[in-house]
């Protein structure tokens, strides 16, 4: 019901864009709200955005707002984060979730089902 998988991650220069996607094999990523977290190495997990189940609206961290979009394809059952002027203080392992277990704008919130995490490293 809730397995996700990312991918998309990988090793970018600063100022540069990564499209992360999330898979999922079950109706969670189709029924839930869902969204993208991100820990970076010896910090907590930090929220970055969520979306609603219909894909209508969303909203994100300050760190990223701006220069993130989430997006879905529930056809596809797949989630995407898309990241724009990408700063090194982005790197980290990123997380999708879906079924927010939280009301809708909570910061953070939370999630009954999470991916493993795709890293991404901002280096030059």
């Amino acid at each position: 019901q809730g397995s996700l998988v990312e991918s998309g991650g990988g090793l970018v220069q600063p100022g540069a864009a990564l499209k992360l996607s999330c898979t999922g094999s079950g109706s969670a990523i189709v029924t839930g709200h869902k969204g993208w977290f991100r820990q970076a190495p010896g910090k907590e997990r930090e929220f970055v955005a969520a979306i609603d189940w219909e894909l209508t609206k969303s909203y994100y961290a300050d760190a990223v707002s701006g220069r993130f979009i989430i997006s879905g394809d529930n056809g596809a059952r797949t989630l995407y984060l898309e990241m724009n002027n990408l700063k090194p203080e982005d790197t980290a392992v990123y997380y999708c979730a879906a079924v927010m277990t939280t009301t809708w704008g909570s910061r953070p919130p939370d999630f009954r089902f999470w991916g493993r995490g795709t890293q991404v490293t901002v280096s030059s």
